[in-house]
């Protein structure tokens, strides 16, 4: 394909994905399925120019006066001082500038608001500057890059060690996480380790330290009875049955079926035996549970560097939405934890509307539960220093910890 032409296709998929709700790496893949003659190189700088697109999207609105596939992409030109008249030449690429896209591209900036700069919707201004504060721009601004790939040992199949040297031996730069025990960061490009013979024997899943982190904080011990009350495709759930040995009981449950058989399918590849799926449209988690992990649907702020389409797509009116279902999850959990028990919940988000407000609203509805301190726990039970963020609960953000943004806090029953 000639550069006019991934320009025209890119333009054509930024399109697609304003009338879709899925993430931009699978509509990709469905994109490029049907249409072959799009080479691995040509996918390759597509996908590029698409995710740059979104990750700086509001700076090229700014730019340009405007927010329309074509008007982003003309900006993404001007940023690298290519010819977009030469681009833009009709055939298989763009149609030719027209008189409008020159006056845009003419027209002087006015200087730009500060959620131009940090890259997120205006009307998430103060929710932010509430979590971040004065660091706000440094905060947002470690949000915009691409994010590493954090795989998690699964000690039922493996060391760390030997995973390392493993993927070193296939030319990969891997190291130990900081923070997280069993977790590998790879840096720069990661080849398609999905297809990997390590992958395909067990050894790691695919999983940000953030979230490695909270399932740490569980403190899941062999023998317990072990509720993932919305699981989705059980990263946790994985997490948990290797903490506990592969002895006990976890019960993942899920509005989505297709999620949970992901699940079964991956408990099979990581040797674990005692998760039970539970499809919520069909039956109820039943008796109390030692341990529930509440892992909500959220605004998946946290995940901005790896879905920065998300930022764009979240309203005030879904992100209500959203808080409501994450009241009603935790009332559940609630009562389905024995007593003495601990209810744990977590987020891949950095909103306080979704953290540390649902937090004290359950509290507030709860009197027989008491908050705990995360920070008193992990000396006890992890070597190594303490991550940042973590106190009475885990605030992570890419700033702060190097990981996804993501939150964590802890009740007993008393």
């Amino acid at each position: 394909m000639t550069p006019a032409a991934r320009l025209q296709m890119a333009i054509e998929i930024l399109e697609g994905l304003e009338r879709t709700a899925q993430p931009t790496d699978r509509f990709l893949k469905a994109w490029f399925r049907t249409r072959r003659f799009a080479g691995s190189k040509d996918r390759r700088a597509i996908a590029e120019q698409v995710f740059s697109v979104q990750r700086h999207r509001a700076h090229l609105a700014h730019r340009m006066g405007g927010d329309t596939p074509r008007a982003l992409v003309i900006a993404s030109l001007l940023e690298t001082h290519e010819d977009a008249a030469a681009l833009f030449s009709g055939g298989y690429g763009p149609p030719p500038l027209t008189d409008a896209d020159r006056a845009a591209m003419a027209a002087t900036q006015e200087p730009a608001p500060a959620w131009v700069l940090g890259e997120y919707p205006s009307w998430l201004e103060a929710e932010l500057l509430r979590a971040f504060g004065d660091d706000l721009p440094q905060a947002m601004a470690a949000l915009i890059p691409r994010a590493p790939t954090d795989l998690r040992i699964n000690t039922l199949k493996a060391t760390r060690d030997d995973v390392i040297a493993a993927l070193s031996k296939d030319s990969i730069a891997a190291a130990p996480t900081p923070y997280a025990p069993h977790g590998v960061r790879i840096a720069g490009d990661v080849p398609n380790l999905s297809k990997s013979p390590l992958f395909e024997s067990g050894a790691f899943e695919f999983q940000d330290e953030a979230a490695q982190i909270a399932s740490h904080l569980c403190n899941a011990k062999p023998d317990m009875r072990v509720l993932d009350l919305a699981a989705g495709a059980g990263g946790k759930s994985l997490a948990l049955a290797a903490a506990m040995q592969n002895t006990g009981e976890i019960v993942a449950c899920d509005v989505r079926g297709e999620a949970l058989f992901e699940l079964e399918k991956r408990a099979r590849r990581a040797g674990v035996t005692i998760i039970k799926t539970v499809a919520l449209e069909h039956a109820a988690p039943e008796g109390a549970f030692d341990l529930v992990l509440v892992d909500v649907p959220c605004s998946g702020s946290g995940t901005w560097r790896r879905q920065p389409e998300l930022r764009w797509r979240l309203t005030p009116a879904r992100l209500a939405e959203l808080t409501e279902i994450q009241d009603r999850l935790l009332d559940q959990a609630a009562g389905l934890t024995a007593p003495g028990g601990r209810l744990v919940y977590t987020t891949c988000s950095i909103l306080p509307v979704e953290n540390q407000d649902r937090a004290q609203a359950f509290l507030a509805r709860h009197p027989g539960f008491a908050a705990l301190a995360l920070r008193e726990n992990w000396p006890q039970n992890h070597d190594g220093t303490a991550p940042p963020g973590l106190s009475h609960d885990f605030r992570a953000s890419p700033g702060l910890t190097g990981t996804d943004g993501f939150y964590c806090t802890a009740f007993r029953r008393v």
